[in-house]
């Protein structure tokens, strides 16, 4: 007899229509799984073989036949496990009277239950739009499923318990929908008011955050400019639920979800400098993992000491500062994933970190100082909207108990500003001043006379690249947002080329 079953498998953050079809005849005792599938699932044989003893039911002593669907799609992971399952018993006519409409997800194991999945949630969006309406999947997945509306999705411990709902003899209890509450307010281990002085790297890391800039600290060790880069986190904005569902379902497929099932709270990553370029970007053996620079997304990416990490790690930014997105392609696969994140690095302004400093004297060659900064590219540099000098501190601003502004206060700003964006770029797939094009630039960019003179003096002075303008440009119309300003004005051009250090060094 012949029995079909639905199910997915992921490629990327696309979920993939697997149908599942078994045939039991007779003839000698045998099981053939044919339609390209990997290790994994070809290893299920042996999971569903013990699952189905242990769970009550026969094995047949028949020839069993399983074809996966599309045929030329590569099938990886244990995803089919329970529809494999279900259709094989459907087929021997061990369980009947089955509706053909649900889409079965799990990995059996040895004794019957349900292994939990990575990936649930972009399952879920893709069966939606692809017209499915019932699921059952494993119960440990069901708080991050319970974030999509308009489905029925069913949570089951073990086979036994899929094959009385199936049959109708005892149903499961369907997965309430939850709604989504931001992130009440959480207790960080910095705030901006513990940061003494440093008005300047302040106000570019607001400036940063409230348009979505990318923004590098310079300066001697001991500064603050790891500090400064962990005080992002608590003046970011708040996600809305199409950002926390976009996020969520990144860290599903990465396997980093926590027991809420949904991020709440803006990601910030942090990888060591010897972190591969593999490791950066995403990728794999098999099927291909989201990296840090897609774990980042709708957050903040921290690059500790930029030059120390590998050249060809950090030239691969490059593409997804660009685009928003990063395409990762290998010899099996290949898959798409978002990365619009903040990228905030910092560095020393030389090897031994004093040059330029006012209370310590640099000991390196000019060469030395030349090669280290040579370490990051012209093309990625050009990328970085704000380079901001951090200098030393004194003992005097250490001590002065005079209260700085928090990071409550600096959030509510952010937040004011990041709505300004929301309601002009209303019609646009797009939020914030950074991601603007150059038609959008010229939309919302218009620029003076004075402001045009300006741009051009700081051009052709610091031999700025066309890039170089149009992130200045953006910087500007942020800096005005902050100020309630609705057109660009000169102090808001000059001020955004201040923060063009780099540029504007002599090294």
């Amino acid at each position: 007899m012949l029995a079909k079953t639905f199910s997915f498998t992921l490629s990327g953050l696309e979920g993939k229509l697997i149908e599942i079809e078994a045939d039991i005849s007779s003839g000698m005792p045998s099981y053939e799984l044919v339609g390209l599938a990997d290790t994994s699932v070809k290893e299920s044989r042996e999971r569903i073989r013990s699952a189905l003893k242990n769970s009550g039911k026969a094995v047949p002593v028949k020839k069993i036949t399983v074809n996966l669907a599309p045929a030329d799609l590569k099938k990886e992971g244990a995803f089919l496990d329970l529809a494999i399952a279900v259709a094989i018993l459907k087929a021997s006519e061990q369980i009947t009277g089955c509706e053909n409409d649900y889409v079965l997800l799990g990995e059996l194991s040895l004794d019957g239950s349900i292994r939990p999945l990575n990936g649930i949630l972009p399952i879920l969006i893709s069966a939606k739009t692809q017209g499915f309406k019932k699921f059952i999947i494993p119960k440990k997945n069901s708080r991050e499923a319970s974030y999509i509306e308009g489905i029925e999705v069913y949570a089951a411990n073990s086979l036994k318990q899929v094959c009385k709902h199936l049959e109708k003899k005892e149903l499961m209890d369907k997965i309430l929908f939850s709604e989504y509450k931001k992130s009440q307010e959480e207790t960080y281990s910095f705030d901006m008011r513990y940061v003494k002085g440093q008005p300047v790297a302040k106000r570019a890391i607001e400036i940063a955050v409230s348009g979505g800039h990318n923004i590098l600290l310079i300066g001697p060790p001991g500064t603050g400019k790891t500090m400064l880069a962990r005080c992002i986190p608590t003046i970011m904005p708040d996600m809305s639920f199409d950002e926390a569902l976009e996020v969520t379902k990144i860290h599903s497929v990465a396997g980093t979800l926590n027991e809420d099932g949904i991020v709440k709270v803006r990601p910030f990553r942090t990888p060591h400098h010897t972190s591969t370029t593999v490791s950066m970007c995403g990728g794999g053996n098999k099927c291909i993992r989201p990296g840090e620079i897609s774990l980042s997304h709708n957050g903040v990416l921290f690059l500790d000491e930029m030059p120390e990490y590998q050249r060809s790690t950090l030239e691969a930014l490059r593409q997804p500062l660009e685009d928003g997105v990063i395409s990762i392609s290998r010899a099996n696969s290949n898959a798409v994933y978002p990365a619009d994140f903040i990228l905030c690095a910092s560095m020393n302004p030389c090897p031994c970190g004093n040059y330029g400093s006012k209370d310590k004297e640099c000991t390196c060659r000019l060469s030395d100082i030349r090669k280290y900064r040579a370490k990051i590219s012209g093309p990625l540099l050009d990328r970085i909207d704000l380079q901001v000098e951090v200098d030393s501190i004194k003992y005097d601003d250490l001590i002065n108990e005079e209260n700085e502004e928090s990071s409550v206060e600096v959030k509510k700003r952010v937040n004011n500003v990041r709505k300004i964006q929301r309601e002009r770029f209303i019609n646009k797939n797009f939020s914030t001043n950074s991601n603007m094009g150059e038609r959008d630039i010229k939309e919302y960019c218009i620029l003076s006379v004075d402001c045009e003179k300006a741009l051009k003096n700081a051009f052709e002075n610091l031999k700025l690249s066309a890039r170089a303008r149009s992130r200045i440009i953006k910087v500007a119309r942020t800096i005005a947002d902050l100020d309630y300003s609705e057109n660009i004005s000169e102090r808001h051009i000059l001020e955004a080329v201040s923060y063009r250090s780099l540029d504007n060094s002599a090294i």
